[in-house]
């Protein structure tokens, strides 16, 4: 247990905010014992991963607990589907990539979002025409009350956009402990027209892609667009993309012709990047803090000495410039601490 501990190498934008107490637990029982370290001293909690959706806007009073719960198994269905289990700790895309080395089918077009296993499921994290609720089984928990495991099927979870149960009446109650998903062993879904993923195929001259290949195409999209927060910091998408009503939309058409939408039925989901950009935002610094210049969806860490509030802040004048040019109110997908 350590005190007055910087939480700078574990938060993705860099932020050197401070934690009243600091621990690392490996195993459940090390989970138990810090749980009740803070119930002990009354103290809040906040329980790390890959720090890769978090801003921390202040000095944080209480026990934050780094988990670092790592293994990887698998049980065999059938011929063609397996469950693949991760602990929390596990890296995401190291676990994408573990995968496919296997060639297990499904999480490929999640390459390379930053994070570990255990936060997937919270944010229910999506990329390129996939989310985790499609291949999603459960996921273990300890309920930080009662100190019992639980397990969470796809319905309790209650997968919504970049949303689940444990970021509504579930936040704060539970910490994940391993997510299982099914995943295929050879009649893979291949999915790629969503985005630029087709694009890129044909840039690196494949016509029939496999699960690896798709992979490693959203790999260079990524890499080609979002900084690597190993050398700037950020928490890569800021914002979700906005999902307004049909007749809206046609409105704003009247007046933006050139507005993007994917419509669902009676909504249609606006890009969030393309309304900040618009706004003029795209690249643009202030003090420590700027949007992205070749992502305005992404908020980084310009200077490297941006405190959170600075970045909240930011990210507050973005918010109010959309809301008065669009009508739209943009909401934060990062974890305001």
């Amino acid at each position: 247990m350590q005190e007055n501990f910087s939480l700078r190498p574990y938060n993705t934008f860099g932020v050197d905010a401070k934690a009243k107490y600091f621990t690392e637990v490996n195993t459940i029982e090390e989970l138990k014992d810090a749980i009740n370290f803070s119930n002990l001293h009354i103290l809040p909690v906040l329980f790390l991963g890959g720090g890769s959706n978090i801003l921390l806007t202040k000095d944080f009073g209480g026990l934050a607990v780094k988990l670092h719960f790592t293994g990887i198994s698998e049980e065999i269905i059938n011929e063609n589907e397996v469950l693949v289990t991760a602990k929390a700790g596990e890296n995401w895309h190291e676990f994408v990539m573990y995968c496919l080395q296997k060639n297990y089918g499904g999480l490929e077009n999640l390459s390379l979002i930053p994070g570990n296993v255990g936060t997937s499921p919270m944010q229910n994290i999506g990329a390129y025409g996939t989310e985790i609720k499609d291949l999603f089984v459960n996921c273990k928990v300890l309920d930080i009350e009662s100190l019992e495991i639980k397990t969470f099927n796809l319905e309790q979870c209650r997968f919504g956009y970049r949303d689940s149960i444990f970021k509504q009446e579930g936040k704060g109650k539970y910490v994940i402990l391993e997510v299982t998903f099914k995943l295929t062993q050879k009649d893979h879904l291949i999915k790629t027209d969503y985005g630029a993923i087709t694009t890129e195929l044909e840039n690196m001259g494949i016509k029939n892609p496999t699960i690896q290949d798709v992979s490693r195409a959203v790999i260079n999209i990524r890499q080609s667009k979002l900084p690597d927060p190993k050398e700037i910091g950020n928490a890569g998408s800021f914002f979700k993309n906005p999902t307004i009503p049909l007749a809206q939309f046609e409105s704003l058409k009247q007046k933006f012709e050139n507005i993007q939408g994917y419509p669902n039925g009676a909504v249609v989901k606006v890009p969030a990047g393309w309304l900040i950009e618009q706004c003029g935002w795209k690249g643009k610094q202030i003090g420590n803090v700027a949007s992205h210049k070749l992502q305005s969806l992404v908020i980084i860490n310009a200077t490297g000495n941006a405190t959170g509030k600075e970045i909240f802040d930011f990210s507050t004048e973005i918010i109010n410039s959309v809301k008065e040019k669009f009508g739209i109110e943009l909401e934060r997908e990062v974890n305001i601490i």
